[in-house]
Protein backbone atom coordinates (compact mmCIF):
# COMPACT_ATOMS: atom_id res chain seq x y z
CA UNK A 1 0.00 0.00 0.00
CA UNK A 2 2.54 2.65 1.18
CA UNK A 3 4.37 1.66 -2.72
CA UNK A 4 1.63 2.63 -4.64
CA UNK A 5 0.88 5.73 -2.53
CA UNK A 6 4.63 6.54 -3.25
CA UNK A 7 4.10 6.16 -6.65
CA UNK A 8 1.32 7.88 -6.97
CA UNK A 9 2.70 11.17 -5.29
CA UNK A 10 5.90 10.30 -7.84
CA UNK A 11 3.61 10.37 -10.36
CA UNK A 12 1.93 13.68 -9.50
CA UNK A 13 4.89 15.55 -9.19
CA UNK A 14 6.20 14.59 -12.32
CA UNK A 15 3.05 15.22 -14.25
CA UNK A 16 3.49 18.59 -12.33
CA UNK A 17 6.66 19.41 -13.46
CA UNK A 18 7.00 18.56 -16.65
CA UNK A 19 2.87 19.80 -17.64
CA UNK A 20 2.60 21.84 -20.47
CA UNK A 21 3.62 25.01 -18.94
CA UNK A 22 6.79 23.57 -17.62
CA UNK A 23 9.90 23.10 -19.87
CA UNK A 24 10.89 18.90 -20.16
CA UNK A 25 14.28 19.05 -18.06
CA UNK A 26 13.10 21.72 -15.91
CA UNK A 27 11.16 21.96 -12.25
CA UNK A 28 8.39 24.18 -11.99
CA UNK A 29 7.53 24.95 -8.42
CA UNK A 30 4.92 26.81 -9.17
CA UNK A 31 3.72 27.36 -5.02
CA UNK A 32 7.45 28.58 -4.95
CA UNK A 33 7.30 30.65 -8.51
CA UNK A 34 10.85 28.70 -8.43
CA UNK A 35 11.65 27.09 -11.96
CA UNK A 36 15.07 24.97 -11.89
CA UNK A 37 16.61 24.48 -15.12
CA UNK A 38 20.05 23.57 -13.84
CA UNK A 39 22.31 20.90 -15.23
CA UNK A 40 19.63 20.24 -18.11
CA UNK A 41 22.11 20.15 -20.88
CA UNK A 42 20.33 22.94 -22.75
CA UNK A 43 22.24 24.89 -25.76
CA UNK A 44 19.33 27.53 -25.93
CA UNK A 45 17.11 29.09 -23.11
CA UNK A 46 13.70 26.80 -22.41
CA UNK A 47 10.64 28.10 -24.52
CA UNK A 48 8.02 27.10 -21.92
CA UNK A 49 8.67 28.60 -18.21
CA UNK A 50 5.61 29.97 -15.88
CA UNK A 51 4.65 33.11 -16.71
CA UNK A 52 4.59 33.26 -13.02
CA UNK A 53 8.00 32.39 -11.97
CA UNK A 54 10.28 34.96 -10.25
CA UNK A 55 13.20 33.13 -9.88
CA UNK A 56 14.61 31.07 -13.04
CA UNK A 57 18.03 28.74 -12.63
CA UNK A 58 19.45 27.93 -16.17
CA UNK A 59 23.20 27.40 -14.56
CA UNK A 60 25.47 24.42 -15.96
CA UNK A 61 23.86 24.07 -19.27
CA UNK A 62 25.58 25.08 -22.72
CA UNK A 63 23.97 28.29 -24.22
CA UNK A 64 25.55 30.11 -25.96
CA UNK A 65 23.37 33.18 -27.18
CA UNK A 66 20.98 35.16 -25.57
CA UNK A 67 18.71 36.89 -27.76
CA UNK A 68 16.60 40.16 -27.97
CA UNK A 69 13.67 39.83 -25.78
CA UNK A 70 13.76 36.53 -25.01
CA UNK A 71 12.12 36.59 -21.65
CA UNK A 72 8.72 38.79 -22.90
CA UNK A 73 6.50 35.43 -21.30
CA UNK A 74 8.66 35.76 -18.34
CA UNK A 75 8.77 39.88 -16.98
CA UNK A 76 7.83 38.75 -12.96
CA UNK A 77 11.36 37.93 -12.92
CA UNK A 78 13.00 38.88 -9.89
CA UNK A 79 16.15 36.10 -10.45
CA UNK A 80 17.77 35.39 -12.88
CA UNK A 81 20.89 32.84 -12.94
CA UNK A 82 22.60 32.16 -16.44
CA UNK A 83 26.30 31.41 -14.44
CA UNK A 84 28.15 28.88 -15.80
CA UNK A 85 27.01 28.33 -19.85
CA UNK A 86 28.83 29.33 -22.60
CA UNK A 87 27.33 32.65 -23.40
CA UNK A 88 29.47 34.76 -25.45
CA UNK A 89 26.47 36.66 -26.95
CA UNK A 90 24.25 39.17 -25.33
CA UNK A 91 22.21 40.58 -28.12
CA UNK A 92 20.99 44.15 -27.31
CA UNK A 93 17.62 44.20 -24.80
CA UNK A 94 17.83 40.44 -24.39
CA UNK A 95 16.97 41.69 -20.83
CA UNK A 96 14.63 44.84 -21.65
CA UNK A 97 10.90 43.60 -20.47
CA UNK A 98 12.13 42.59 -16.97
CA UNK A 99 11.77 45.54 -15.05
CA UNK A 100 11.33 43.96 -11.73
CA UNK A 101 14.30 41.71 -12.27
CA UNK A 102 16.82 42.14 -8.95
CA UNK A 103 19.52 39.95 -9.54
CA UNK A 104 21.95 38.68 -12.78
CA UNK A 105 24.42 36.33 -12.81
CA UNK A 106 26.14 35.70 -16.20
CA UNK A 107 29.33 34.75 -14.22
CA UNK A 108 31.62 32.17 -15.76
CA UNK A 109 30.75 32.47 -19.08
CA UNK A 110 32.46 33.55 -23.04
CA UNK A 111 31.22 37.75 -22.67
CA UNK A 112 34.04 39.60 -24.74
CA UNK A 113 31.90 42.93 -24.95
CA UNK A 114 29.07 44.28 -23.68
CA UNK A 115 27.09 47.23 -25.61
CA UNK A 116 25.18 49.75 -24.34
CA UNK A 117 21.46 47.97 -25.27
CA UNK A 118 23.02 45.27 -22.72
CA UNK A 119 21.26 47.14 -19.65
CA UNK A 120 18.61 48.58 -21.21
CA UNK A 121 15.39 47.86 -19.06
CA UNK A 122 17.79 46.83 -16.32
CA UNK A 123 16.47 50.21 -14.13
CA UNK A 124 14.83 47.52 -10.43
CA UNK A 125 18.64 45.58 -11.14
CA UNK A 126 20.85 45.60 -7.89
CA UNK A 127 23.30 42.76 -7.96
CA UNK A 128 24.94 41.74 -11.52
CA UNK A 129 27.51 39.15 -11.60
CA UNK A 130 29.77 39.21 -14.97
CA UNK A 131 33.26 37.66 -12.96
CA UNK A 132 35.15 34.96 -15.05
CA UNK A 133 33.89 36.06 -18.46
CA UNK A 134 36.38 37.62 -21.48
CA UNK A 135 35.85 41.38 -20.72
CA UNK A 136 38.83 43.41 -21.75
CA UNK A 137 37.03 47.20 -21.68
CA UNK A 138 34.56 49.12 -19.94
CA UNK A 139 32.64 51.42 -21.89
CA UNK A 140 31.22 54.36 -20.82
CA UNK A 141 27.97 53.08 -22.07
CA UNK A 142 27.67 49.73 -21.44
CA UNK A 143 26.12 50.05 -17.61
CA UNK A 144 24.25 53.57 -18.76
CA UNK A 145 20.90 52.28 -17.71
CA UNK A 146 21.50 50.47 -13.95
CA UNK A 147 20.10 53.17 -11.91
CA UNK A 148 19.46 50.99 -8.90
CA UNK A 149 22.58 48.75 -8.94
CA UNK A 150 24.58 47.99 -5.51
CA UNK A 151 26.94 45.37 -6.06
CA UNK A 152 28.73 45.00 -9.66
CA UNK A 153 31.22 41.83 -9.56
CA UNK A 154 33.91 42.19 -12.44
CA UNK A 155 36.55 39.73 -11.03
CA UNK A 156 38.82 37.77 -13.32
CA UNK A 157 38.40 39.32 -15.98
CA UNK A 158 41.10 40.51 -18.97
CA UNK A 159 40.27 44.59 -18.17
CA UNK A 160 43.12 46.59 -19.86
CA UNK A 161 40.87 49.80 -19.44
CA UNK A 162 37.83 51.67 -18.12
CA UNK A 163 36.68 54.47 -20.13
CA UNK A 164 36.02 57.66 -18.12
CA UNK A 165 32.17 57.64 -17.05
CA UNK A 166 31.73 53.87 -17.11
CA UNK A 167 30.09 53.57 -13.44
CA UNK A 168 28.39 57.03 -13.92
CA UNK A 169 24.82 56.02 -13.07
CA UNK A 170 25.54 54.20 -10.60
CA UNK A 171 25.53 56.47 -7.60
CA UNK A 172 23.82 54.02 -5.31
CA UNK A 173 26.40 50.78 -5.83
CA UNK A 174 28.48 49.81 -2.80
CA UNK A 175 30.41 47.10 -3.90
CA UNK A 176 32.98 46.99 -6.79
CA UNK A 177 34.88 44.21 -7.39
CA UNK A 178 37.83 44.55 -10.29
CA UNK A 179 40.24 42.28 -8.57
CA UNK A 180 42.41 39.97 -11.12
CA UNK A 181 42.22 41.80 -14.36
CA UNK A 182 44.56 43.45 -15.92
CA UNK A 183 44.76 47.29 -14.86
CA UNK A 184 48.21 49.00 -14.88
CA UNK A 185 46.94 52.60 -14.02
CA UNK A 186 44.44 54.60 -11.84
CA UNK A 187 43.04 57.55 -13.27
CA UNK A 188 41.44 60.58 -11.79
CA UNK A 189 37.43 60.72 -12.48
CA UNK A 190 37.00 56.83 -13.11
CA UNK A 191 34.89 56.50 -10.03
CA UNK A 192 33.94 59.98 -10.08
CA UNK A 193 30.04 59.08 -8.96
CA UNK A 194 30.88 56.45 -6.93
CA UNK A 195 29.88 58.63 -3.97
CA UNK A 196 27.92 55.16 -2.36
CA UNK A 197 30.54 52.74 -2.79
CA UNK A 198 31.75 51.03 0.15
CA UNK A 199 33.83 48.64 -1.12
CA UNK A 200 36.89 49.12 -3.68
CA UNK A 201 38.43 45.62 -4.61
CA UNK A 202 41.28 46.24 -7.11
CA UNK A 203 43.37 43.11 -5.34
CA UNK A 204 45.47 40.95 -8.17
CA UNK A 205 46.04 43.86 -11.31
CA UNK A 206 48.95 45.66 -12.77
CA UNK A 207 48.50 48.35 -11.21
CA UNK A 208 51.72 50.62 -10.92
CA UNK A 209 50.65 54.31 -10.38
CA UNK A 210 47.58 55.83 -8.83
CA UNK A 211 46.74 59.85 -9.95
CA UNK A 212 46.25 61.86 -6.99
CA UNK A 213 42.90 62.55 -7.07
CA UNK A 214 41.50 59.00 -7.90
CA UNK A 215 40.13 58.23 -4.54
CA UNK A 216 38.35 61.60 -4.04
CA UNK A 217 35.40 60.96 -5.01
CA UNK A 218 34.46 57.94 -2.81
CA UNK A 219 32.90 59.80 0.48
CA UNK A 220 31.70 56.22 1.56
CA UNK A 221 34.54 54.44 1.30
CA UNK A 222 35.23 51.52 4.10
CA UNK A 223 37.26 49.36 2.31
CA UNK A 224 40.02 49.47 0.11
CA UNK A 225 41.80 46.74 -1.34
CA UNK A 226 45.21 47.22 -3.72
CA UNK A 227 47.24 43.94 -2.65
CA UNK A 228 48.97 42.16 -5.44
CA UNK A 229 49.80 44.94 -7.94
CA UNK A 230 53.29 46.65 -9.35
CA UNK A 231 53.35 49.24 -6.60
CA UNK A 232 56.73 50.32 -5.89
CA UNK A 233 55.97 53.63 -4.11
CA UNK A 234 52.51 56.09 -3.10
CA UNK A 235 51.95 59.39 -2.50
CA UNK A 236 50.87 60.66 0.80
CA UNK A 237 48.17 62.35 -0.86
CA UNK A 238 46.75 59.83 -2.96
CA UNK A 239 45.25 58.09 0.39
CA UNK A 240 45.13 61.42 2.31
CA UNK A 241 42.03 62.64 -0.66
CA UNK A 242 40.03 59.64 1.23
CA UNK A 243 38.10 61.19 3.86
CA UNK A 244 35.97 58.53 4.78
CA UNK A 245 35.20 58.53 9.00
CA UNK A 246 37.02 54.70 8.78
CA UNK A 247 38.74 53.71 5.59
CA UNK A 248 40.60 49.89 5.86
CA UNK A 249 43.10 49.88 3.39
CA UNK A 250 45.24 46.48 1.94
CA UNK A 251 48.60 47.03 0.49
CA UNK A 252 50.70 43.87 0.84
CA UNK A 253 51.97 41.87 -2.54
CA UNK A 254 53.03 45.09 -4.06
CA UNK A 255 57.22 45.01 -5.03
CA UNK A 256 57.85 48.15 -2.41
CA UNK A 257 60.94 50.30 -2.72
CA UNK A 258 61.50 50.43 0.74
CA UNK A 259 63.70 53.70 0.43
CA UNK A 260 63.51 56.51 3.05
CA UNK A 261 60.81 58.64 0.70
CA UNK A 262 57.77 55.59 1.31
CA UNK A 263 59.30 54.98 4.96
CA UNK A 264 58.05 58.73 5.37
CA UNK A 265 54.90 58.25 3.76
CA UNK A 266 54.18 55.28 5.58
CA UNK A 267 55.20 57.31 8.98
CA UNK A 268 52.18 59.95 8.03
CA UNK A 269 49.97 57.36 6.65
CA UNK A 270 49.71 55.47 9.95
CA UNK A 271 49.03 58.83 11.99
CA UNK A 272 45.73 59.76 10.20
CA UNK A 273 43.26 58.49 12.82
CA UNK A 274 40.45 57.60 10.03
CA UNK A 275 42.69 55.47 8.03
CA UNK A 276 43.67 51.98 9.15
CA UNK A 277 46.70 50.01 7.37
CA UNK A 278 45.39 46.06 8.04
CA UNK A 279 48.17 44.92 6.67
CA UNK A 280 51.33 47.06 7.31
CA UNK A 281 53.05 44.35 8.89
CA UNK A 282 53.23 42.10 6.37
CA UNK A 283 54.50 44.51 3.92
CA UNK A 284 57.71 43.01 2.13
CA UNK A 285 60.26 45.16 0.29
CA UNK A 286 61.57 44.10 -3.30
CA UNK A 287 64.47 47.12 -3.49
CA UNK A 288 66.96 48.43 -3.15
CA UNK A 289 69.07 44.63 -3.44
CA UNK A 290 70.01 45.13 -0.45
CA UNK A 291 66.75 45.00 1.38
CA UNK A 292 64.61 42.42 -0.85
CA UNK A 293 62.51 40.19 1.42
CA UNK A 294 63.25 41.94 4.33
CA UNK A 295 59.48 43.50 6.14
CA UNK A 296 59.23 47.17 5.97
CA UNK A 297 58.54 47.34 9.63
CA UNK A 298 62.18 45.76 10.30
CA UNK A 299 63.87 48.29 8.11
CA UNK A 300 65.76 49.88 10.21
CA UNK A 301 65.18 53.76 10.71
CA UNK A 302 68.79 54.52 10.83
CA UNK A 303 69.53 54.22 7.02
CA UNK A 304 67.68 57.07 6.57
CA UNK A 305 68.66 58.95 10.13
CA UNK A 306 72.15 58.03 8.12
CA UNK A 307 70.88 59.36 5.20
CA UNK A 308 69.66 62.42 6.14
CA UNK A 309 72.78 63.20 8.07
CA UNK A 310 75.14 62.45 4.37
CA UNK A 311 72.63 65.20 3.16
CA UNK A 312 73.26 67.53 5.56
CA UNK A 313 77.07 67.19 5.54
CA UNK A 314 77.03 67.41 2.07
CA UNK A 315 74.85 70.54 2.37
CA UNK A 316 76.87 72.18 5.25
CA UNK A 317 79.81 71.31 2.80
CA UNK A 318 78.39 72.99 -0.09
CA UNK A 319 77.70 76.44 2.02
CA UNK A 320 80.94 76.10 3.87
CA UNK A 321 82.62 76.46 0.32
CA UNK A 322 80.22 78.96 -1.32
CA UNK A 323 81.16 80.87 1.85
CA UNK A 324 84.96 80.51 1.88
CA UNK A 325 84.53 81.47 -2.16
CA UNK A 326 82.65 84.56 -1.08
CA UNK A 327 85.05 85.23 1.30
CA UNK A 328 88.12 85.14 -0.76
CA UNK A 329 86.56 86.98 -3.32
CA UNK A 330 86.31 89.61 -0.71
CA UNK A 331 89.36 89.70 0.01
CA UNK A 332 90.95 89.65 -3.50
CA UNK A 333 88.61 92.99 -4.09
CA UNK A 334 89.80 94.52 -0.88
CA UNK A 335 92.90 94.13 -1.59
CA UNK A 336 93.19 94.98 -5.09
CA UNK A 337 90.98 98.12 -3.71
CA UNK A 338 93.93 99.21 -1.33
CA UNK A 339 96.93 98.50 -4.22
CA UNK A 340 94.79 101.04 -6.56
CA UNK A 341 94.96 103.36 -3.76
CA UNK A 342 98.22 103.08 -2.89
CA UNK A 343 99.09 104.08 -6.71
CA UNK A 344 96.61 106.68 -6.61
CA UNK A 345 98.14 108.14 -3.63
CA UNK A 346 102.14 108.32 -5.17
CA UNK A 347 100.07 109.94 -8.64
CA UNK A 348 99.69 112.46 -6.15
CA UNK A 349 102.68 113.28 -4.50
CA UNK A 350 104.59 113.03 -7.71
CA UNK A 351 102.10 115.57 -8.87
CA UNK A 352 102.88 118.28 -6.43
CA UNK A 353 106.86 117.49 -6.61
CA UNK A 354 106.32 118.87 -10.14
CA UNK A 355 105.14 122.61 -8.89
Amino acid sequence: MKLVLLLLLVTEASCRSHSSGCEKGCDCRGDLKFTICSRASFTRLPSRVPPITELLDLSDNWISIIPERTFNTTRKLRVLLLQNNNISVVEDGAFCQLEFLQKLDLSWNQITTLSEGFSIGLASLRELQLSHNRLTTLDSRTFRHLDSIQRLNLTNNSIQTIQMRSFSSMSLLRQLHLQDNQLTSLRSGTFSMLHSLKVLNLAGNQISEAETGVFKPLASLTLLNIANNQLTTICFKTFLSIHTYSTHLLLEGNPWNCDCDLQRVFRKLRSIQRLFLDDYYNLTCSSPPDLQGYLLINVDDELCIAETVTVLIITITVIITLLAAMLMGERKRRRRKKKGFHWTQQGDFSDESDY
